[in-house]
């Protein structure tokens, strides 16, 4: 089975790879950066599964939200074929649809980060967004969010301190949710059980 998947799901899905010895399951990533310019992710992910499709006939299961999109992702796996994960995005996959409505619907104001956005934190929201350079923007981005929610998927103490300095950097209260690996791991494992269960064609 082949899985495209963003480059911020990386270690999620080989860390599931190896802990349900998954030896079939062929991972491909594209670059997390990406989420920077959505704009770009439905031709991409247009090509890798094309690419996949001249290398082997397995089944392609797509790790993707539609990420700001704009349902062009959608459009692209319509015409391909191919599924994807339910939810919006990452957060959703992590802390499954209801709990993560319930989170937000409590919070509307909720700035979320996964254990992918705390290690890389400078790269993919502080640098990204121009506050290294102009920290002026700080207000414009981060002024009608009150809370930082950390989603985290494993119990690290380091990457716990970490969240805490980032919610103190962007002057936001600090809330904790441990989610491990959450529908991301239950929808692979029912995609998974699905693709083993499937006769071979010969």
């Amino acid at each position: 089975m082949n899985v495209l998947a963003c480059g911020a799901l990386a270690h999620e899905l080989v860390a599931l790879k190896q802990l349900n010895d998954w030896d079939h399951l062929n991972i491909r990533c594209l670059p997390a950066h990406y989420h920077n310019t959505p704009q770009r992710i439905p031709g991409a992910v247009k090509s890798a599964i094309e690419k996949f499709r001249g290398e082997n006939d397995d089944t392609i299961l797509v790790a993707y939200g539609d990420c700001g999109t704009g349902g062009k992702l959608d459009e692209v796996l319509v015409e391909a074929g191919v599924e994807r994960l339910p939810g919006t995005h990452c957060y959703e996959f992590f802390a499954g649809s209801e709990d993560f409505v319930q989170m937000h619907e409590a919070e509307p104001g909720t700035f979320y980060l996964t254990d992918f956005l705390v290690k890389y934190f400078d790269t993919y929201v502080f640098k990204a967004l121009g506050l290294d350079r102009k920290p002026e923007l700080m207000e414009a981005y981060f002024g009608n969010y009150t809370r930082l929610m950390y989603l985290a998927q494993t119990r690290s103490s380091t990457l716990l301190a970490q969240a805490r300095t980032h919610a103190e950097t962007l002057g936001l209260e600090f809330a904790f949710h441990y989610t491990a690996y959450g529908e991301l791991d239950n929808s692979l494992s029912k995609t998974m059980s699905i693709s083993v269960a499937e006769p071979c064609l010969t």
